[in-house]
């Protein structure tokens, strides 16, 4: 991230599938949205409210935009970073038009109320990493009284 941007964290629910192009060079990029809703609980009334949702148009690119692709659909509840961007342009009209919306660095399912299976995918396409690529790989199990390595 570079100096000066505004990082952001949302955690929401997509409102559709993303929408997965290619631009003419071929790199990939997801577009989407995240709607964020809060909730809070009314002791008055015993039940949850939902307060006013906020919508997040989102792009990720290249490995990130396929992988989310593949991944995520409509509902899917996520916590994202990434960083908040501004798009201006001119409608046809001649009239100035701005936007806000987030550059995503990195996106992941929300496990508060689902559970997933990771599916790794590595660069280079193997299954498992060599030793050499690999600077938490062993040769085989720890010794009993090995330290853990954190």
């Amino acid at each position: 991230m570079s100096f000066g941007e505004t990082p952001i964290t949302i955690v929401g629910n997509l409102t559709a599938d993303p929408e997965l192009k290619f631009t003419d060079t071929g790199s990939a990029l997801a577009r989407f949205t995240v709607a964020s809703t809060p909730r809070t609980f009314d002791r008055e009334s015993n039940q949850w409210r939902d307060g006013t949702s906020t919508f997040f148009r989102c792009a990720a690119w290249r490995a990130l935009a396929e992988h989310i692709a593949e991944s995520l659909a409509k509902g899917s509840r996520v916590v994202l970073t990434g960083r908040i961007r501004q798009h201006d342009w001119k409608t046809p009209e001649g009239e100035n038009r701005s936007m806000l919306a987030v550059e995503v660095d990195e996106i992941g399912a929300s496990l508060r109320f689902t559970t997933v299976t990771i599916d790794a995918k590595r660069p280079n396409g193997a299954n498992k990493p060599n030793a050499s690529s690999d600077p938490w790989a062993t040769d085989g199990a720890p010794a009993a009284d090995a330290e853990p390595p954190f």
